[in-house]
C-alpha cells in the first residue's frame, strides 16, 4: 500500500497517493503521456474496476495531474513452481510539459520503498521503452515469440491422440470459467505467469470494434476430452481476397492446452479456418511447441522481443523464493545504488528442492547489478550470456557456469498477457 504522505517532488510539483474520486483526471493523464487516443468505454471501465487506488501515486502540479505510477498485487511464478507476491508495476507515465525533470525517478523511488515497505520481494513491468528502466534495476526477464504463418504452405504433424480431442465452439463470454480453469492449471508449470486475480479474467474478452481493424468479433473454441476441457483457443478472423481468391488471416489471441494433443488439435484447428491463409499470433512462449510439429518453420515469420521487467526488490528473499536446476552454493556481490538495502555480498545455496540467501563476509564469487539478477531471475534468460556481455564479473574459476546451470529453467518464461 502507498504509505499516505504527501511529499515535494521535482519543481514545485506534489507527489501523493491517488484518491478514488481523482481517478479520471490521473487516467486522461495516463493516457494524454500515450499519445492521447481514447480507449473504448468497456476497456477503460475495466481498467478503472482493476486500479489499485492503494497501490497507486500522482504527482501533482496545483490541480493538473502531471504524473502517474500503479501497481498490481500479483502473484507470479518462479522456478520451482512457487507463486510469490510481486508489484506488477503498471500506467506510468509522465505529462509532456514535465519530462526531464526527475517526476519519473520521484515515483520509482517512492514506489519500489513502498513495495518494500509491504514485503513483496518483486516488482515487474512491460516497458514501453526499454531504455528507461534498466536505470531504475528492470532487467528484461522474459522474451515473447511474433509469428506469421503462411498456413497455405506449412503443415503439421500431429502427435497421437490428437484425433481423440474434441473442439466445440462457444461463446467468450460464457467459456470464461472454462477457459479460466485451464489457464489456473497451467499457471506453475511456466515460470513468468500470473495468478490472476478476480476480474483480471476479462482482459482477455476485451473486443471494441474500434479495435479490430477489419477483424471479426472475438470467437472461442474448446478442446475437450473425455468431456472434460483441456484446451481454448481465442482468435479472430479477418476476411481478405486477392487476385487468386481467398486470403484471410486469424489472429490468435490466447490459447493454452494441458497436453500435447490438445495443443495439437487446437493448432491444428487454427491452421486449417475456411478462406484463410496466415495465421498471426504476439508474444507467444518462444519454446512453445507447434514449432516443433512444423514443416516450414522459415515460413512462419518468428520475431523475438523483450516482454517482462523483473526488479529483485528484497533480493535475500527473492532469491530464495524459487529453487535451482542444479546444487549451488555461491557468494554474489550484488550492486544497487536505487535501493541500496539490497548491496553487498548474498551467500545464496539451493538445489531443485529449495534454497537460502544470506547476508556474509565471505570472498565474493560472482559481481554483478540487481538488473542482471533480474534478467537472470525466471531463467529465461543466461548468467553465462550476462557474462560474455561484461555484465557479470566471474570472481572464482568456474562460478560463472555453475551458478548459470543452476539459475535455468527447463521450460522458457513467459508473460501471457501484459498489465
Amino acid at each position: 500500500m502507498a504509505t499516505d504522505v504527501t511529499a515535494q517532488a521535482p519543481d514545485g510539483t506534489v507527489l501523493r497517493p491517488l484518491k478514488q474520486d481523482e481517478w479520471d483526471k490521473w487516467y486522461d493523464s495516463l493516457v494524454r503521456a500515450f499519445g492521447g487516443v481514447p480507449e473504448s468505454a468497456e476497456e477503460r471501465s475495466l481498467w478503472k474496476r482493476l486500479t489499485e487506488v492503494d497501490h497507486s501515486l500522482g504527482v501533482w502540479d496545483g490541480d493538473a495531474c502531471v504524473g502517474t505510477a500503479g501497481a498490481f498485487s500479483f502473484r507470479l511464478t518462479v522456478p520451482g513452481g512457487a507463486a510469490v507476491p510481486t508489484a506488477g508495476v503498471t500506467m506510468v507515465g509522465v505529462a509532456a510539459t514535465h519530462r526531464r525533470r526527475g517526476v519519473l525517478t520521484s515515483m520509482m523511488r517512492r514506489q519500489l520503498d513502498d513495495v518494500r515497505a509491504s514485503g513483496r520481494p518483486l516488482a515487474a513491468l512491460t516497458a514501453s521503452e526499454p531504455a528507461i528502466y534498466g536505470r531504475f534495476g528492470y532487467g528484461a526477464a522474459t522474451h515473447g515469440l511474433n509469428i506469421e504463418i503462411d498456413t497455405a504452405r506449412v503443415r503439421l504433424a500431429v502427435p497421437p491422440g490428437t484425433d481423440e480431442v474434441r473442439l466445440r465452439y462457444a461463446v467468450p463470454a460464457e467459456a470464461v470459467e472454462v477457459c479460466e480453469a485451464v489457464y489456473a492449471r497451467t499457471v506453475e508449470e511456466r515460470p513468468g505467469m500470473i495468478e490472476r486475480l478476480p476480474g483480471w479474467e476479462q482482459i482477455a474478452l476485451l473486443d471494441a470494434e474500434s479495435n479490430r481493424e477489419g477483424a471479426s468479433p472475438l470467437q472461442c473454441v474448446v478442446a475437450e476430452r473425455d468431456g472434460e476441457a483441456v484446451g481454448y483457443a481465442r482468435f479472430q478472423v479477418k476476411p481478405e481476397w486477392d487476385t487468386n481468391g481467398p486470403a484471410g488471416t486469424v489472429v490468435l489471441r490466447d490459447t493454452q492446452a494441458l497436453d500435447p494433443a490438445a495443443h495439437a488439435a487446437l493448432w491444428r484447428f487454427l491452421f486449417g479456418i475456411d478462406l484463410t491463409s496466415k495465421l498471426t499470433a504476439y508474444g507467444r512462449p518462444t519454446d512453445e511447441a507447434w514449432q516443433y510439429l512444423v514443416s516450414d518453420i522459415r515460413r512462419c515469420g518468428l520475431r523475438v522481443r523483450d516482454a517482462l521487467y523483473v526488479r529483485l526488490v528484497d533480493v535475500g528473499a527473492a532469491l530464495q523464493a524459487r529453487t535451482y536446476q542444479a546444487p549451488l552454493d555461491v557468494v554474489l556481490d550484488v550492486e544497487d545504488a536505487f535501493c541500496p538495502w539490497n548491496e553487498g555480498r548474498w551467500r545464496l545455496t539451493g538445489d531443485a528442492k529449495g534454497a537460502s540467501c544470506e547476508r556474509t563476509d565471505d570472498h565474493a564469487d560472482l559481481a554483478l547489478s540487481v538488473r542482471e539478477l533480474g534478467s537472470a531471475y525466471l531463467g529465461g534468460v543466461t548468467l553465462g550470456a550476462l557474462g560474455a556481455a561484461g555484465r557479470v564479473r566471474e570472481l572464482r574459476p568456474g562460478a560463472l557456469a555453475e551458478a548459470s546451470t543452476a539459475f535455468a529453467s527447463t521450460v522458457a518464461p513467459w508473460l501471457p498477457h501484459g498489465f
